[in-house]
């Protein structure tokens, strides 16, 4: 054993969990848990950010680019409340945090102290783990169970700490606990359920994979499937990447965030292979297609719509399965069409990309983005419009990894995760893109990456509107009223807050300033960037109906969609038509 103070010994454990940053600004509940950081600082890097929330979001960014725990810390009162957003985003999308949060010391507690919170209920609704230290030699356990149950509940970990406590020295002897947790072990597929679903994919004419963040880590399982079986894939926005974006089997995804392959294949589907998701929206998809929903947490199983055949098992052993029976099916015109479908799409994109006639398109931003990413780059993505352009322009082929706020969908998501990633995959290009408000909710933590070294490439997208909530009061024919914004010049904000800072406004300027932004990198720049790319303000085409097949819709409705979102038809036939071409019908 070793004296030690017990805010050193809180650290240790969480070295020994792998952990090597966190993030978190110092206070007076907390100071002895920062001292413990300093005495730890050879071995754990402590991040000072600028906004509790900035930390705990970037916590929950780690999380998803890495799969392993993120932590931050705030101090008591504000502090805590800060905490949040970045817990309740990791709550919603079932990913491992750990926040330590100051207290005020036990011989104040309940005395109307200053800042004094009743911490413990506040946390009740959104913690996994939820616990308020007592003595300060139970703290390391303490921090050790947390951490464990984050692992195996998915989901953030609350350790309360009166600073008393972590002031004191203990007798300190390292966790001997493997570090191996619940999710970690090796699932067998009920055999009668493979030959079920081995079945109904055999007599489908039209099947479909609906992939979730629940496969992460099973990309090469997902693509042998696929091409096993010559099955189209679909994937849930927050599970971007999980097919690579370049397989002419991947055709996008559904809703507004999605695309026209993505919408149309649906409509056309009988069998949708629900894998590892419970996206909130599976319950607009068509109501006359069967499905097999396949996850390991049976309260997830038709909890967003009815199903039709249930597998309660992990998603990756059952692609395992079900490819290991040896059997396959071949290419047919609806895997053709759908693959000519997709490329009618990144065509459009790419026409869209190229038109600056009146203002720059977001899609040329992500088109010269996608040009020159690395294969182990990172992207921080925020929600709203830039969430569409995101997923429908970055490249994930390689090993890119994607975070953004899935469920809780919080805006300032972007700069935080950029941040996190940095830090994640030190050996690699951050990316964070973001739309002007919610880039303004979080600027101010360019000061953290330029105070770091970070030289993340901060795309932000100015339109002047909170384009996603306008188009949502446009189409429900309210007043346009609260979506406006006060233009602000990112560029020099960046500078001022230690970074590089350019504008762009038309494709030339984005060929000339990304080429710029490539040899600054190239020469071991370690200046955050910022572009603060000004866009048209039309909005980006909405994919959660797009009545382009006139067998179903019409031609007058055809004609008036497509005029309105000026797509040629000819160009764009829709997929019942690719079908009804190879006399292909459902």
């Amino acid at each position: 054993m070793t004296k030690m103070i017990a805010g050193q010994a809180l650290v240790k454990v969480l070295e020994a969990w792998g952990v090597d940053h966190l993030y978190g600004i110092p206070g007076g509940s907390i100071n002895h848990t920062v001292e413990g950081l300093y005495l730890e600082k050879e071995r754990m890097t402590y991040i000072q950010v600028r906004h509790e929330e900035v930390g705990a979001l970037a916590a929950t960014a780690d999380a998803k680019f890495n799969g392993t725990i993120g932590v931050s810390f705030g101090s008591a009162g504000p502090g805590a409340t800060h905490l949040f957003n970045g817990l309740y985003d990791a709550k919603m999308d079932h990913v491992p945090v750990l926040a330590l949060v100051g207290q005020v010391p036990q011989p104040t507690m309940n005395t109307n102290y200053f800042q004094e919170m009743d911490e413990t209920p506040m946390f009740g609704d959104v913690a996994v783990f939820n616990r308020t230290v007592t003595t300060a030699a139970q703290l390391p356990y303490v921090v050790n169970q947390a951490i464990r149950e984050a692992y195996e509940k998915k989901g953030p970990a609350v350790v309360i700490i009166p600073e008393d406590l972590s002031a004191q020295t203990i007798d300190y002897e390292p966790v001997k606990t493997p570090n191996t947790v619940a999710n970690t072990f090796t699932q067998t597929v009920d055999p009668q359920a493979i030959q079920d679903t081995l079945q109904l994919l055999k007599a489908a004419k039209h099947p479909l994979v609906y992939a979730g963040r629940g496969l992460l880590g099973a990309r090469a399982e997902l693509v042998k499937f696929s091409e096993t079986f010559n099955v189209p894939v679909m994937n849930t926005v927050p599970a971007t990447g999980i097919m690579p974006t370049n397989h002419p089997n991947a055709i996008g995804t559904f809703g507004r965030l999605g695309s026209k392959s993505g919408f149309e294949a649906l409509q056309h589907a009988d069998l949708i292979f629900f894998l590892g998701s419970e996206f909130p929206f599976a319950g607009f998809w068509p109501k006359n297609v069967k499905i097999i929903q396949v996850n390991d947490r049976p309260y997830d199983i038709g909890k967003m719509v009815p199903i039709d055949y249930a597998v309660i098992s992990d998603a990756k052993a059952y692609l395992k399965d079900m490819v290991a029976t040896g059997d396959s099916l071949p290419a047919t015109n609806w895997l053709k069409a759908n693959q000519t479908n997709k490329q009618n799409w990144d065509a459009w994109l790419a026409e869209r990309a190229a038109d600056d006639h009146d203002g720059l398109a977001p899609e040329a931003v992500m088109a010269k983005v996608a040009s020159m990413v690395g294969p182990k780059d990172t992207y921080g993505v925020d929600t709203g419009n830039v969430t569409e352009w995101a997923v429908r322009g970055l490249p994930l082929d390689h090993e890119q990894k994607f975070a953004l706020s899935g469920l809780f969908a919080t805006m300032g998501f972007g700069l935080p995760a950029g941040l996190a990633g940095a830090l994640s995959v030190p050996d690699a290009q951050a990316w964070s893109f973001s739309g002007d408000g919610g880039f303004a909710m979080v600027a101010p933590d360019i000061i953290t990456e330029a105070r770091y070294e970070l030289p993340v490439i901060n795309v932000v997208f100015s339109n002047r509107r909170f384009g996603f909530i306008y188009r949502e009061q446009v189409d429900t024919q309210q007043h346009l009223y609260g979506v406006d914004l006060t233009d602000a010049d990112w560029a020099k904000v960046a500078e001022g807050l230690g970074g590089i800072g350019f504008t762009v406004k038309n494709n030339q300027d984005v060929d000339t300033v990304f080429d710029q932004i490539k040899q600054l990198q190239a020469n071991g720049n370690k200046r955050p960037i910022v572009v603060n790319a000004v866009i048209k303000q039309d909005d980006p085409i909405g994919t959660a109906f797009m009545p382009l097949d006139p067998k179903l819709y019409g031609q007058e409705a055809v004609d008036t969609y497509a005029k309105a979102n000026h797509i040629d038809v000819q160009k764009q036939p829709s997929l019942g038509e690719l079908l009804r071409a190879t006399g292909d019908q459902l």
